[in-house]
């Protein structure tokens, strides 16, 4: 007897990039009734049998004013549980953009350590897999779970993308601060293996003590050469625009932003309207950013937005079929039969 087909469902927020994810996945977003009440208590059901059948469930938790981000994750929590008390063999979180992962070690006494909250939580609502996009600190996330963690990444979609766009650019790859270099080499290596020739690395020097940056002294070569920023988040911009005028300072002829999430539409307009930075590449991890920033025209052309859906489209299609998420990771784009 074949096994029943999975069901993917998502939370009001999320259901356009989820109703996306579906088409690449080959499978039709699952009914849900989302009811509200007074005082803010609400009300999760599926309208369609999950007994014996897998279900994923794909949340962003990119707050707005509508829907804070402890209510998108609290409602999150709510549909696991019920899916597994309505008879799911096993429930696989879809989280594009995972919040509170930046707290993910102690730096002073009594710190949190919110991402294992956040492990802790998801375990407890009855989730079995987690599948997320550039995490602030991979080896932290995969520590803090005991259920398999599968950390996708933006960066093979952004090499794509400047491979194409900078073929025969004299290049050098940026992390906006020490915290990033790994990410920055990875993306150096891989855009080198496609561009077949060495890329120069910098950083630049950046202090955080008590929400106080400083710092900004940039560490490498960068002069006669287009620099490409690279980074998982940008909050509030403040961290890109110090790097792009630490590179800008040290001779670049032009600065290049790369971050995969931009949950705040206040960093989005702040970077977009830097002159500063010549384009921004981001992903659409976040849902509605783009449309509440109200971006006007003439900085609207520095924005390139590569979509995700493919990317979790083609993870849920090879867990489904119980191949590796591996070859996602490396390239792009990912022959299907791969």
């Amino acid at each position: 007897m074949s096994s029943p087909p999975p069901a993917l469902f998502s939370l009001s927020e999320s259901r356009t990039l989820a109703a996306a994810v579906g088409l690449e996945a080959d499978l039709k977003l699952a009914s849900l009734e989302e009811g509200s009440f007074e005082g803010g208590e609400f009300k999760l059901r599926p309208l369609e049998s999950v007994r014996g059948r897998t279900a994923f469930v794909l949340q962003s938790l990119a707050g707005t004013a509508g829907a804070p981000v402890s209510d998108r994750f609290i409602r999150l929590l709510f549909l696991l549980n019920g899916l597994r008390d309505a008879g799911a063999t096993q429930q696989v979180a879809l989280v594009p953009y995972l919040a509170f992962a930046r707290t993910d070690r102690r730096t002073k006494v009594r710190d949190p350590i919110n991402t294992r909250y956040v492990a802790q939580l998801l375990e407890a609502s009855g989730a079995d897999r987690l599948i997320a996009l550039d995490v602030h600190n991979p080896a932290a996330l995969e520590n803090a779970f005991r259920i398999p963690v599968d950390h996708l990444s933006a960066l093979p979609m952004m090499v794509d993308h400047f491979a194409t766009r900078f073929a025969h650019t004299h290049l050098a790859i940026a992390s906006p601060d020490v915290g990033g270099v790994k990410r920055a080499q990875i993306f150096r290596e891989r855009l080198e293996t496609r561009l077949k020739r060495a890329l120069e690395l910098v950083f630049i020097e950046k202090r955080r003590s008590q929400d106080v940056v400083s710092g900004g002294r940039l560490v490498g070569n960068a002069a006669g050469r287009t620099i490409i920023v690279i980074d998982d988040l940008c909050a509030t911009g403040g961290t890109l625009l110090r790097a792009a005028d630490a590179c800008l300072g040290a001779g670049a002829t032009a600065v290049h932003v790369a971050v995969t999430h931009i949950p705040l539409a206040a960093g989005l307009r702040s970077v977009l309207d830097a002159g500063s930075i010549a384009s921004l590449v981001t992903t659409d991890s976040v849902g509605n950013t783009f449309q509440l920033a109200n971006i006007p025209t003439t900085s609207a052309g520095k924005l390139v937005v590569l979509p995700i859906a493919p990317l979790f489209g083609q993870a849920v299609r090879r867990m489904v079929s119980g191949r590796h998420l591996a070859p996602l990771l490396e390239r792009w784009p990912v022959a299907i039969e791969d």
